[in-house]
């Protein structure tokens, strides 16, 4: 994920609309603010003076993903609190005058979807200014070349394009610079990939970038790759080398990026989410005063992690409680939880640090950060409070990270969960090694559903792939884990994660890759509710339908118990509500 890139693209985001005085700008503040801290407020006066609620949903199962019992008949709201769930005659005995009531008419109600690694300035943003040439489109690479050369040809001579969610996996390949001079011998072109730790770009790019053959290696792991002659080859590897690439950029208004932040989040309530969790914000000027303005309003709750080389930005926040929960910013739906280090790149790309070569060679990529850079970064998150985030695709980036969380944090620090993001491929000593710190893993489960073939016959060979996003080991140690989209790495959409971990099947040829690492529907909605929270600090707040948590809610048409695996993702959602109001449907 290439997080540094945004405030490079798209500049500070620091309101919705142009032109506005800080007193209005403050003012519209209070009044969205106070619409929000209204939202999240406790059941209040009206409850307690009436034990009525403001609303009861039945008619439908319950399923609280807490307690013994997989269904409730009833559930009331009041004040944007859970205030019952149980019996359907228990809770129609807080119906009052004003209560509303949701007939579900055999729809399912569950706790609010929690996408708990996800992009949504990126996202947002990206989606709004790339041309995409993903996948689902465009199914081949002369699919992709043609919808390339098409835009060229409609294009003025010298313009800078921009493609995104190229997929070399999937696609045919990476493209050769040669290939792509011939497509726009005139026009500067950038292929971002859907990993979005690489790009690939050709000649009259790199020129209006400066980039030259004396180039050499940058930060993070960061380089532009090379053919056999030594010369540059066009391919474009993590994110200080990306960044030099974003010269033709148009310029972002605010009023443009709050729009789109807006359409992104609508997008995600549409499919259920409820809660966000973006991982590894990198602040330029006033983004996290923007950030906190499109919460104010947002359809989602939106938590966020700082990235290491933004974590003073962290000092906005300093009044607000830091650790085990989450930091939650007054008057908006947005909170704080941990800080982000990446630790390797992409398995995609043969970035990611194995111990084990790729398949057909010896290179194994490799770590952005060796032990002693990690060691030191780790230990500067522990000693601001935080909890520790590190993307580690494979399992030598893995022990350098559960080194460094180690020799910092111990076992289960009260500072919170330390989490691995991806986690893709780690063997059952690092598996046993996380149960012993208390590190828990978040998957992106769209590996298998996209990926199953190619990392079992391109990348890794059957017995390592079928460790890929090894869920069922996590769950025999006790491990809780989570399941994410890292959108717009993969399109958002939480059913298709718990298809997914439950049928292990791969879309590309149907097969099913490391059936023995399938996992249960129950623990699938838990990677992505109750589990979820933890690994953002809300868990006290939300994650599970009980007594005093938030209302956020998820009502499905279709009972996910009641559907074949195979057709989990295809279950419509109906409404999303978050804190007892409803945000889509």
């Amino acid at each position: 994920m290439c997080y540094g890139c945004v405030g490079q693209i798209f500049g500070p985001i620091s309101n919705l609309q142009p032109g506005r005085t800080r007193r209005a700008f403050l003012a519209d503040s209070v009044m969205v603010a106070g619409a929000a801290a209204a939202a999240m407020a406790l059941p209040g006066a009206a409850w307690a003076a009436t034990g009525a609620a403001d609303t009861i949903f039945r008619g439908g199962p319950v399923i609280p993903m807490a307690g013994s019992s997989r269904y409730a008949e009833a559930m009331a709201v009041a004040g944007g609190k859970i205030v019952a769930v149980g019996s359907d005659a228990d809770v129609m005995a807080l119906k009052g005058g004003a209560t509303k009531i949701i007939d579900l008419g055999g729809r399912t109600a569950l706790p609010g979807f929690i996408d708990p690694h996800t992009h949504t300035v990126t996202g947002a943003l990206i989606t709004a200014v790339c041309i995409d040439v993903g996948y689902p489109a465009y199914k081949s690479r002369a699919e992709v070349f043609a919808a390339v050369k098409a835009k060229v040809d409609s294009t003025p001579p010298g313009t800078f394009l921009y493609f995104n969610n190229f997929d070399n996996l999937l696609q045919g390949g990476d493209p050769a610079l040669a290939e792509l001079d011939a497509l726009a011998p005139a026009h500067p072109v950038m292929l971002y990939y859907i990993n979005l730790h690489t790009a690939v770009v050709n000649s009259a790019a790199l020129k209006a970038a400066g980039v030259g053959q004396d180039i050499g290696p940058l930060p993070g792991g960061a380089r532009f790759g090379r053919d056999a002659a030594g010369k540059l080859d066009g391919m474009v590897y993590e994110e200080d080398a990306v960044k030099k690439m974003l010269v033709g950029m148009p310029k972002i208004t605010p009023e443009f990026a709050g729009r789109a932040m807006m359409d992104w989040l609508k997008a995600n309530a549409a499919v259920g989410n409820t809660t966000l969790h973006e991982p590894g914000v990198m602040v330029f000027g006033n983004l996290l005063e923007g950030y906190e303005r499109v919460a104010a309003v947002s359809p989602c709750r939106t938590s966020i992690s700082l990235m290491f080389d933004s974590m003073v930005s962290g000092n906005r926040y300093k009044d607000l409680p830091r650790g085990a929960r989450a930091s939650q910013v007054p008057g908006t739906l947005m909170s704080l939880y941990a800080i982000k280090i990446v630790g390797d790149g992409s398995n995609q790309t043969r970035t990611a640090a194995q111990t084990e070569p790729y398949l057909g060679g010896t290179d194994k990529g490799g770590p952005n950060f060796n032990a002693a850079d990690m060691h030191k970064m780790v230990a500067e998150v522990k000693a601001q409070g935080w909890p520790v985030s590190v993307h580690c695709n494979g399992d030598a980036a893995l022990d350098i990270a559960l080194d460094a969380i180690e020799a910092n944090y111990g076992a289960n620090p009260p500072t919170g969960v330390n989490r691995i993001e991806h986690c893709t491929l780690a063997r059952t000593d690092q598996v046993a090694r996380m149960q012993r710190l208390g590190v828990q893993p978040s998957f992106l489960m769209n590996h298998v559903h996209y990926y199953g073939a190619a990392y079992r016959d391109s990348l890794f060979g059957p017995a390592r792939a079928s460790r890929m996003d090894a869920a069922a080991d996590y769950v025999k140690a006790g491990v809780p884990f989570t399941l994410h989209t890292d959108a717009p790495c993969s399109n958002i959409g939480t059913l298709q994660l718990v298809q997914a971990a439950v049928t292990r099947r791969c879309i590309v040829d149907g097969s099913i890759v490391g059936p023995e690492q399938a996992v249960s529907l129950t623990e699938a909605l838990k990677a992505v509710t109750i589990n979820a929270a933890g690994q953002i600090g809300m868990a006290e707040r939300i994650g599970s339908l009980e007594t005093g948590k938030e209302a956020d809610i998820t009502i499905l048409e279709s009972d996910p118990y009641k559907v074949d695996p195979g057709a989990l993702m295809g279950i419509k959602v109906s409404e999303t509500w978050v804190a007892g109001r409803k945000m889509h449907g």
